[in-house]
């Protein structure tokens, strides 16, 4: 058995894979890693590797503490990847797209695929059907966008993100709702759509915690998959076992 472990912006992810599939996944506060480690521990006493992917300074606090149950593989630009890495500066990109790329070589190992991860940041991953990782885009999260008119003026309030019925507001909050919601699917639709004419029988795939506020804005055909960043670092873990 296999622990993967995701330590975002805001929240960690706990994920138990066996044979390659995932058994058990969570989410809880960054506070509460101890308890959760023992927690897992006790429930799935055959885990025998872990990863760590963290997207900001690890606390190597947590490193250790996970090195008393099981072998430890800490995420990094020196990891081994599957595929041919062709991004300009290796040591600069994050470990969160790594394990995008990698779920996308895995899944789609002949044909061009284009993952979108629609978490703190929107970011775009292309693996083309030569296998090689070519790189992207990072483009500001819904959220982001919020508190950016928020802060940035004087009179906007600061929103969470919520649906709406139509593109046209007819108030304040609907108008900056539609700004960014509406804002963000047509952007993504008009990076896939990039995408698509320079690359044939192109599969995208759509990821990632706010993905389903514009998902079905999308005039593009996608694949939704929440479990993909996870399932790209088991095959990073599988792949970096001595």
């Amino acid at each position: 058995m296999n622990l993967v472990i995701d330590i975002g912006n805001t929240l960690v992810k706990y994920a138990v894979f066996e044979n390659g599939k995932i058994i058990y996944d969570q989410a809880s506060e960054s506070g509460l890693f101890l308890s959760k480690v023992k927690e897992l521990f006790e429930r799935y006493p055959k885990i025998g590797h872990a990863i760590i992917s963290s997207v900001g300074k690890l606390d190597h606090k947590e490193r250790d503490i996970l090195a008393l149950f099981c072998k430890v593989h800490v995420l990094s630009s020196a990891s081994k990847v599957p595929f041919k890495n062709s991004y300009a500066t290796p040591h600069t990109l994050g470990v969160d797209r790594l394990a995008l790329a990698t779920a996308a070589f895995y899944q789609n190992p002949s044909g061009n695929t284009l993952v979108i991860d629609a978490g703190t940041c929107i970011t775009y991953e292309m693996v083309n059907n030569a296998g090689e990782y070519m790189g992207g885009a990072i483009s500001p999260g819904i959220r982001m966008r919020y508190r950016a008119m928020h802060n940035q003026t004087a009179g906007l309030p600061l929103l969470e993100p919520e649906d709406f019925i139509d593109f046209i507001g007819n108030a304040t909050q609907s108008c900056m709702h539609s700004g960014v919601i509406n804002g963000v699917a047509c952007e993504v639709d008009g990076v896939i759509d990039q995408y698509r004419a320079r690359f044939q029988h192109l599969t995208v795939i759509l990821t990632g915690g706010d993905s389903h506020f514009f998902a079905k804005r999308l005039k593009n055909t996608i694949f939704a998959n929440s479990k993909f960043l996870l399932e790209g670092l088991n095959g990073l873990l599988e792949y970096n076992k001595d």
